[in-house]
């Protein structure tokens, strides 16, 4: 098991974006970064690699704003985009049937 963010609302953010198959890596030894997450799926539409690794900080200004921040990017990874583009797509398509 992994250690916990000491920031329980940074904490929260971490579990959704594992929840939604995000990797959740601690660093090892000391600096200002807690870890990083990185996105599972690796593709290239993801803006050029901006949203596929995402730094975790250790002490931010504002927790709250942070964890917010690490959820936004979880939530417009570009493949999930794409997955529900598709899902409410094909809802429309049984709807119209």
């Amino acid at each position: 098991m992994q250690r916990p963010h000491p920031k329980k609302e940074i904490e929260a953010a971490l579990v959704y974006a594992e929840a939604h198959g995000w990797r959740v890596q601690p660093k090892r030894g000391n600096g200002h970064a807690w870890g990083k997450m990185l996105c599972p799926y690796h593709d290239a539409q993801c803006r050029c690699g901006e949203f596929c690794i995402a730094s975790i900080w250790s002490t931010p200004r504002c927790a709250a704003n942070h964890a917010k921040d690490l959820k936004r990017v979880v939530d417009h990874c570009a493949v999930v985009q794409q997955i529900a583009v598709f899902k409410l797509s094909a809802l429309a398509e049984i709807k119209e049937s």
